[in-house]
């Protein structure tokens, strides 16, 4: 039987945890119970500094708990399929930070793992759970734009930490497609509502990880997107979609602020400023997987839609490194 509230253990104290422990206190949905750490200490700390009820010395001493009934793995992208399959056996619903494996092979069989296991599984983007995605969506299918012809977007920042950290490690999956470009990919795939047939990519790269990427994205029916990620500029998180009557601006599209804006700018009129407050977004993914959960269905978007960015980014890393076109 599900519990008034869907209890939650956490397996790690990476540092993105920094963000999402304030949307697990004011989810309405949720119950953060417990928190694991490969050492007890670490977990006992942690579970302290952040009022959590149960600190757990070892990743499947949280598992095996009966008082969890999904869990959060921000573990490195290495580390995604082991612990996901882990939780699954132990019939743990679980929330991946994105994305959910470094391929998009071991990606489709981790999501056909848990199916069969019967538990849900959520690739953990924020955005697409945010009420200002929704009315994006709504904008385009009404057609205020015309059709959608082309798509930028760019998610960049610039990376101060050393060679230690996970983004740093090739054989973590680090690198900055894999961290910051699957926004870019995922929103031109949402944008344009179809899969590129064709990609091509430039990166630069350092320490055996792509540091930056730009890319060109191509589409069966003539229509193109372009995007840039990296380690190396300013913060830069937005995204422009660009039809036959007008453009829409989104800035912060990955991050949005408390208010949350988009530009809607067509010919001969003022630009229109749309704007949405008082949503965190990482409060409406997490009552959006608690209703998965309750409903017994897949998570919205579902976890194909990740593998479906991993397949394009899995393209983009072999024209990157090839330097010639590569088909999806």
């Amino acid at each position: 039987m599900i519990p008034p509230k869907i209890r939650w253990g956490i397996l790690g104290t990476a540092k993105i945890l920094q963000r999402l422990l304030p949307a697990f206190r004011l989810a309405p949905s949720v119950e953060l119970v417990g928190i694991a750490s490969r050492f007890a200490d670490k977990a006992r700390h942690a579970a302290t500094v952040e009022a959590i009820p149960h600190a757990f010395g070892s990743y499947e001493e949280l598992l095996d708990s009966d008082k969890i009934d999904a869990v959060y793995i921000p573990l490195p992208n290495h580390l995604h399929a082991e612990w996901t399959r882990k939780a699954a056996d132990r019939g743990k619903h679980v929330l991946l930070e994105k994305p959910i494996c470094p391929g998009a092979g071991e990606a489709a069989e981790l999501v056909a793992y848990c199916k069969e296991k019967n538990v849900r599984l959520m690739d953990g983007f924020f955005w697409p759970h945010h009420p200002r995605t929704a009315r994006l969506r709504e904008m385009l299918d009404s057609g205020v734009i015309g059709r959608v012809e082309r798509v930028s977007a760019a998610f960049t920042f610039p990376l101060t930490a050393g060679l230690e950290n996970i983004r740093m490690q090739p054989e973590m999956g680090g690198g900055s497609l894999l961290d910051v470009g699957c926004y870019a990919v995922y929103g031109i795939r949402w944008a344009i509502g179809a899969e590129p047939v064709r990609v091509f990519a430039h990166a630069k790269y350092a320490h055996g990880v792509d540091m930056e990427m730009t890319g060109q994205m191509y589409f069966a029916d003539g229509r193109m997107a372009s995007f840039d990620c990296g380690f190396t500029l300013p913060l830069r998180t937005w995204m422009e979609i660009t039809g036959t009557e007008g453009t829409i601006r989104v800035p912060n599209m990955w991050v949005p602020p408390e208010k949350a804006s988009f530009e809607l700018i067509r010919e001969d009129r003022p630009i229109e400023e749309i704007s949405i407050s008082g949503y965190n977004q990482i409060v409406c993914m997490l009552d959006d997987f608690a209703s998965a959960i309750r409903e017994g269905r897949d998570a919205k978007p579902s976890p194909e839609e990740g593998v479906k960015t991993l397949r394009v980014l899995d393209a983009l890393a072999n024209s990157a490194r090839d330097g010639q076109e590569i088909e999806v």
